[in-house]
């Protein structure tokens, strides 16, 4: 009886640290999923901002050759991404494709105007930053109008900055639920081993020195739980970047190394803390308290 005792106690506490490794990197992988979102949320962003465009319409009778200088200033422009050229004809050929038939036989002549497709960078694809630029297009002698469906960037802006606060919310409360789950896993491990403090402490152990195997055990805890938790996310990437490559790709090396890392320090921070605190209010017990 006395040798089964001990191979009991040492799998109940190998249980128990399983239970805690698996319990902490469930609470990591949902965090995990949350700050995938989040990251890839303002790429998504960026990536809406940055093809949303507008088109500046130039004069008839003007030369190519003024057109491209135009054109060639814009791009050295700090807040244009890019620029495209659009012909007289190649406008009435695009047309020509939508529309699935020759207006240009019909009306003897071609009335569109050639043009230059404008695409900004993200942090100027708004409102107020297009009307300045509208102005400052107006300005040129060869310019006619610059087009820009106005309500379709309020709206994109607006539900970007919609999509941004929601997740923002989403994530404190997720936060705070994995606070309470981690705290809660790890309380219940440290108070399984009340006496055990209680009896180091009658034999004149330091608190400091009580503490020191809780918190380093925790810390490997919250490694150990955060590589659980990467796996994971790297099985469930594996499964769904097919179908969202445009918005996530392992080749975003950047965002998998902040992800990964954040994971592994918030899984090693998380369990050093609930730990420090739970040895402590065992440490502060008096005897009769810890029954």
């Amino acid at each position: 009886m006395g040798e089964k005792k001990p191979k009991t106690t040492g799998r109940r506490l190998r249980g128990s640290y399983i239970s805690s490794i698996i319990s902490i990197s469930l609470v990591l992988f949902l965090l995990g999923i949350l700050g995938l979102l989040m990251l890839n949320a303002h790429k998504l962003s960026v990536y809406v901002k940055e093809n949303i465009s507008f088109s500046v319409i130039i004069k008839d009778q003007v030369k190519e050759v003024e057109i491209k200088k135009l054109q060639k200033e814009l791009d050295a422009s700090g807040y244009i991404k890019s620029t495209e050229y659009v012909s007289k004809e190649n406008a009435a050929r695009e047309l020509q494709e939508d529309l699935g038939e020759d207006f240009i036989d019909f009306l003897g002549y071609n009335p569109l105007l050639a043009s230059i497709d404008v695409y900004l960078y993200a942090d100027f694809a708004n409102p107020d930053s297009i009307s300045v630029i509208e102005d400052n297009l107006l300005s040129y002698p060869m310019v006619k109008e610059v087009f820009y469906q106005e309500s379709l960037i309020h709206l994109i802006n607006e539900n970007v900055r919609k999509i941004g606060m929601f997740l923002l919310t989403f994530s404190s409360l997720l936060f705070l639920v994995a606070i309470t789950l981690i705290n809660n896993t790890i309380r219940l491990s440290v108070y399984s081993k009340r006496f055990i403090i209680h009896t180091m402490q009658l034999v004149g152990a330091t608190r400091a020195f009580i503490r020191w195997p809780f918190l380093a055990k925790s810390a490997l805890h919250g490694v150990l739980g955060g590589l659980f938790a990467i796996v994971l996310l790297l099985g469930l990437l594996y499964f769904i970047q097919k179908e969202i490559i445009e918005i996530f790709s392992f080749r975003d090396a950047d965002i998998i190394a902040i992800l990964f890392t954040g994971i592994i320090f918030t899984g090693i921070v998380l369990n050093w803390v609930s730990t420090f605190f739970a040895v402590n209010k065992y440490l502060r017990m008096e005897e009769d308290e810890l029954f």
